[in-house]
């Protein structure tokens, strides 16, 4: 952020010494560079939230924005069998930091090159540049979340590395410009959310895991 908001002063001040005169113009240039001053501090914005739950089950929204997808699929990077996908697309006006969804352990975090397709498109789950994360539940189950560059984003920021414990209210990345948060629960995960609803990153409950881990698959 500090890199932009650096630049936005630079142009600026290059401007005014150029065209002193010209107060029209003057007014036009300080109004366009505040504005978008101001977007980059609105974008960046990491506001502190804290949820308290009581039951260890519960997945909370690693980030804000509209759930576009509730869905069984095939997981075929990881796990290589059918999970249950939600996905969370955020606008450019949404926060864009992201949270862990459960407490547990980082089994795994790896970053893929790809493509920058709209994030709200289906394929842009496989294709799209993306960021993974397997954690392992405090119930011995594990879930994946994908990270997922889209148009405009061009960099994925990814906190959380193997070995490390997955805290709730702890930021897992942070994805710049419009994208979307994939996560990949067990097919016996409750799910609390369907496809169009607004959710709150570490405060809405999208879904509950079961305590059943005999089917645990290993991460390849």
């Amino acid at each position: 952020m500090l890199f932009f908001m650096l630049l936005l002063i630079a142009a600026l001040c290059v401007s005014l010494f150029f065209m002193p005169d010209n107060k029209v113009i003057m007014i036009v240039l300080i109004g366009v560079v505040g504005t978008l001053l101001c977007f980059v501090i609105y974008f960046f914005r990491n506001p502190t939230r804290e949820i308290i739950i009581d039951d260890t089950n519960f997945v909370i929204a690693p980030a804000d924005g509209r759930v576009v997808a509730v869905e069984p699929v095939m997981e075929n990077d990881y796990f290589h069998e059918q999970r249950m996908q939600v996905s969370i697309f955020m606008s450019p006006f949404n926060v864009h930091a992201n949270w862990f969804p459960v407490e547990g352990e980082v089994l795994l975090s790896e970053h893929q090159k790809g493509r920058h397709q709209g994030a709200w498109l289906p394929k842009s789950s496989t294709e799209n540049e993306r960021s993974a994360v397997v954690i392992k539940a405090h119930n011995g189950q594990t879930i994946l979340v994908r990270q997922i560059a889209g148009a405009l984003a061009r960099r994925i920021v990814t906190y959380a590395k193997a070995g490390d414990k997955a805290h709730l209210n702890q930021h897992l990345g942070f994805i710049k410009l419009g994208s979307r948060v994939d996560m990949y629960l067990p097919m016996d995960a409750e799910i609390y959310v369907v496809g169009g609803e607004p959710v709150v990153g570490n405060e809405t409950v999208v879904a509950r895991l079961s305590s059943d881990k005999s089917h645990e698959p290993t991460i390849q």
